[in-house]
């Protein structure tokens, strides 16, 4: 492995076992006190479904479960509304794309349902205000741990 590469690497299942070592919140009871950058889990007790990165924690979480939020900012509720709808097909056409899944009732329905279920879950997060470490850890955790993370290009 490079040696340039080779601190990056070895930084990553510290910090896994930081996150996994966090006592679980929920979305709608953060701490006053919380880190501005890191990375997120969504978990359903044992269950680990979703890890996020972001350089601002406590609004991105809200946004993956405000009943506003639409589907290019609570990519976790969609991709369980897809799943919950049968709707996986992947479409960079119009008719297909995930603004106009959200359209089609069933969808939408399944959008909001989910969006109210990220509230009730388990809640973990780890400071990282490292770009390039914040990158490698989001990846590290979602193969680790198996989440739902689609890093498909877009």
């Amino acid at each position: 492995m490079n040696d340039k590469f080779k601190p990056y690497v070895e930084s990553l299942e510290p910090s896994l076992q930081r996150l996994k070592a966090m006592a679980p919140v929920k979305a709608t009871d953060l701490p006053k006190s919380m880190p501005k950058e890191g990375i997120y889990l969504f978990s359903k007790g044992e269950v680990h479904l979703y890890v996020g990165r972001t350089g601002r924690l406590r609004q991105r979480i809200h946004e993956h479960c405000k009943p506003s939020s639409m589907h290019n900012s609570a990519p976790f509720a969609l991709f369980l509304a897809l799943e919950k709808t049968g709707r996986t097909a992947r479409s960079y056409k119009k008719e297909g794309s995930r603004s106009a899944l959200v359209t089609e009732p069933a969808v939408r329905e399944a959008f909001i349902l989910a969006k109210t279920d990220i509230r009730t879950m388990d809640l973990r997060w780890v400071e990282e205000t490292d770009s390039l470490r914040q990158a490698l850890l989001e990846i590290y955790v979602s193969v680790v741990l198996g989440t739902l993370n689609d890093f498909a290009n877009h």
